[in-house]
């Protein structure tokens, strides 16, 4: 199944409940990075917002990979995504 996106960058922290898009860059510092880059996070890859805390909290992401974690909601604004799947 091939996906098609949206040409309209969005950030990971503004991508609704139940869609995908893929990574097209993260603007976060060295070490912020390294950390979401070991949770598989990464240019190229697609992700899924499953879920969002309540007033503002984390959201629940699932990658391509099938893993799934939880990501601080201000940190997701700063995850670049190449656009929204269709």
């Amino acid at each position: 199944m091939r996906t098609t996106l949206k040409i309209d960058p969005v950030s990971l922290g503004a991508l609704a409940t139940g869609r995908s898009g893929v990574i097209a860059s993260l603007e976060l510092s060295s070490d912020e990075r390294a950390w979401i880059e070991a949770m598989g996070l990464s240019p190229g890859r697609e992700v899924t917002v499953l879920r969002r805390g309540v007033l503002g909290g984390p959201l629940h992401v699932r990658l391509d990979t099938g893993a799934e974690f939880a990501v601080d909601a201000e940190l997701a604004r700063r995850v670049v995504l190449a656009g929204e799947a269709q």
